[in-house]
């Protein structure tokens, strides 16, 4: 039994969907397939069921399923308490945070619980949503700043606020005239799309029922490659308000005729080990607003 078809097997237990845990695993479907199936040659028997709502748990399934979970849990924290041995004696609070995070707020709240603590380490990493939830599987981070979309069977998530997504362009934009903009005017514009965008597929789902057509002429992983265009006038880009940086050069746009919001929380795997300096720091997290 090897490890990667218990991770596939919990992958497609959380997501119910094959197509959608190969997604998540950043690994293709027939190998995710393949994998569990040897897996169940190996217990004696099917552990899931195809349906058209997705997939569910056969009774071997049921059965196996927390066995397996804590046996992936388990090696994964022998590895975590590893790696930490041997890099250092100090143990570090691992905090992954989302791409589009606003930094100002969230590096507040950790300069004052460092105030408080000054023999702490901090080990800040960037990532995108899914693999910031799979870090936290993993106990490679204490903390997810990240957006409030998970399992909350699997995740403890604790709301630190709320906010509005806006449209970007550079001054010398035509958009940057007005005030706001709706979707019918930036459908007239070039998009520069955002790849792990958490709301892109509202965006495209609700232009669309409008009669509207987005036209991504630029698409990129990288928000400060995307910015960079905006400032040159390439095109729009939609954002977290907060993670729209306070310059000259950019002009932040309310988007008026639909109302895009997120929350952001602090997130932590409900089955690896509590540290007490996570709870702190995510206490002090939680009077950002």
């Amino acid at each position: 039994m090897e490890m990667n078809q218990i991770r596939y097997f919990l992958a497609v237990c959380e997501h119910g969907n094959f197509t959608h845990a190969s997604q998540a695993m950043n690994v293709s479907q027939p190998s995710l397939t393949t994998a569990i199936k040897k897996l169940e040659n190996e217990l004696g028997g099917p552990l899931l069921l195809r349906d058209r709502a997705g997939c569910r748990l056969t009774p071997l399934g049921a059965i196996v399923h927390p066995r397996l979970q804590e046996a992936l849990q388990q090696t994964h924290q022998a590895q975590v308490e590893a790696a930490r041995h041997v890099r250092l004696k100090r143990v570090p609070i691992g905090i992954g945070v989302g791409e589009t995070i606003g930094q100002s707020k969230i590096s507040e709240a950790i300069e004052r619980y460092r105030n408080r603590n000054p023999k702490a380490d901090i080990e800040l990493i960037v990532d995108s949503h899914t693999a910031l939830l799979e870090g936290l599987r993993e106990g490679r981070f204490d903390i997810a700043v990240t957006v409030a979309q998970a399992s909350e069977e699997i995740f403890q998530i604790d709301t630190l606020y709320e906010e509005r997504y806006c449209a970007v362009v550079s001054t010398e934009h035509p958009l940057s005239q007005h005030e706001t903009v709706a979707l019918n005017m930036l459908a007239g514009n070039d998009m520069l799309d955002r790849l792990n965008c958490e709301m892109r597929e509202f965006m495209r789902t609700t232009s669309a029922e409008r009669g509207c057509k987005l036209y991504a002429a630029y698409r990129s992983n990288r928000v400060d490659w995307l910015l960079e265009l905006a400032r040159n006038g390439t095109g729009f880009l939609v954002l977290p308000e907060t993670a729209i940086p306070n310059e000259e050069g950019l002009v932040k746009l309310s988007i008026e005729d639909v109302q895009i919001h997120r929350q952001v929380a602090a997130l932590r795997c409900r089955f690896q080990p509590s540290r007490p300096e996570a709870h702190d720091l995510v206490r002090e997290l939680m009077k950002v607003s």
